[in-house]
């Protein structure tokens, strides 16, 4: 009965810790996009080149969180889940503080750069230590609480950005990271990775996922699933006064209302798509449903814009809505891997998912000047969701799996269990 309550008591405090961080870890990816304009403009940027400049600094960040992403996954897997929680929050809570003393785009780029790193370990980390503390029936509503809270940060994010300085508002996201390393002390490691860790199991090889095409393929799969979420946040939504502007808005919308509706129905989001994943008991069913409403969101927002600001945020709201799938995305992807490269695939995929931004925004930069903003953002969004359609419907279902299995990586192939596992699903049509 002790040993019972000692467990719930340690379930609940893993997620409440990974919860924890992965708000912090979004309120800092977020806080660029709500102080965009306020920041480069305070450091001497034209007007005119305001979206320009910032996507660039955007994608900085991004090609940090690749680099992180890779490095804090291989971590994960050869040292263990909680040393990337403590090493990404230190140094994206140091290159917070230091992002609010910024003068000029040059030292603001190098900074960015540097979160990027810092940020890429938090979600991977955290969702890899949730699914394996979990029994595999409930891991959905553990990962959703995760999520859930997670997103709020970004919320959180845009509310400081409307009562603060974008300086305060950086050093306010370093003071956060810093409380919470104190938090995580307690933590313990998860009991699936010490198993493989006492095995002479080799652990942490990312090459192993590129030469594999089984798992290559997974990887890819979940890369271009997640695409269009980010594109939604970093375009779309980030871009609301450029778009308000394109649409004839009489009023302007603001980015940080913008970003704080989106991601308080991104939250409800979460916890629907999720329950609708444990109740179909299919990760994929409810990444369909929920990638469908993202494209309603889209057709509606750009193919039908608001004559309002109160019609405009409507469209936001819904946006936000679809974006759920990344709940039941990141929990999908924990499920795909075995333990010994688990943490390498959960934190990088995540980090190509928003890196894979990059080329999206360089082809919705070279369409503007011939289609415009509108058409634009419709060929590159719709184009990627219909992509992501496609991928989820030839991924694997994985709802219920054992987590405790691993890769042989030696030989480039999954050992005997996963490999017929995964040959049984590749047999059957539609997954």
């Amino acid at each position: 009965m002790t040993k019972n309550l000692s467990s719930k008591f340690l379930v609940r405090i893993t997620i409440a810790i990974a919860a924890l961080g992965y708000f912090v870890d979004m309120y800092d990816i977020i806080l660029f996009n709500v102080v965009r304009r306020k920041s480069l403009l305070d450091v001497g940027v034209a007007e005119g080149d305001l979206l320009n400049i910032g996507i660039n600094l955007l994608n900085w960040q991004l090609v940090g969180m690749i680099g992180g992403g890779i490095l804090f996954g291989i971590l994960g897997d050869k040292r263990g889940r909680l040393s990337v929680l403590f090493g990404s929050i230190i140094l994206y809570s140091a290159a917070n503080i230091a992002n609010g003393f910024v003068t000029n785009i040059e030292t603001y780029t190098i900074l960015r750069f540097i979160a990027g790193v810092g940020l890429a370990g938090e979600l991977g980390a955290g969702i890899t230590l949730v699914s394996e503390t979990m029994k595999p029936e409930e891991r959905g509503y553990g990962t959703m609480l995760v999520a859930t809270i997670g997103v709020l940060g970004a919320s959180f994010a845009a509310l400081v950005s409307l009562y603060f300085t974008w300086r305060t508002a950086y050093f306010i996201g370093g003071g956060m990271g810093v409380l919470l390393l104190l938090l995580r002390i307690g933590v313990s490691e998860s009991s699936v990775f010490k198993t493989v860790k006492d095995q002479n199991i080799k652990r942490g090889d990312f090459l192993s996922i590129l030469k594999n095409p089984r798992l290559f393929r997974l990887f890819i799969q979940c890369i271009i699933i997640g695409a269009p979420t980010f594109f939604t946040i970093s375009v779309l939504v980030s871009g609301a006064p450029e778009f308000g502007q394109a649409f004839g808005l009489k009023e302007l919308p603001g980015a940080e209302m913008s970003i704080m509706i989106l991601y308080i129905f991104v939250s409800l989001s979460d916890i629907l798509c999720s329950l609708v994943s444990q109740w179909l008991k299919s990760r994929r069913a409810a990444m369909f449903i929920f990638l469908g409403i993202l494209l309603s969101g889209m057709i509606a927002y750009l193919f039908f814009p608001a004559a309002t600001l109160t019609g405009f945020y409507f469209r936001i709201a819904l946006l936000g809505f679809g974006i759920g799938i990344w709940a039941v995305l990141v929990t999908t992807i924990s499920e795909q891997f075995g333990t010994n490269i688990r943490a390498t695939a959960t934190t990088s995929i995540p980090n190509f998912v928003r890196a894979f931004f990059i080329p999206l925004s360089y082809l919705f930069k070279q369409l503007i000047p011939s289609v415009g903003i509108v058409d634009s953002a419709a060929i590159v969004g719709i184009g990627i969701v219909i992509l992501s359609a496609i991928m989820i419907y030839f991924l694997p279902e994985t709802f219920g799996r054992d987590l405790n299995f691993t890769e042989n990586i030696h030989q480039q192939a999954a050992n005997k269990i996963i490999f017929n596992e995964a040959k049984s699903f590749e047999n059957t049509p539609g997954r």
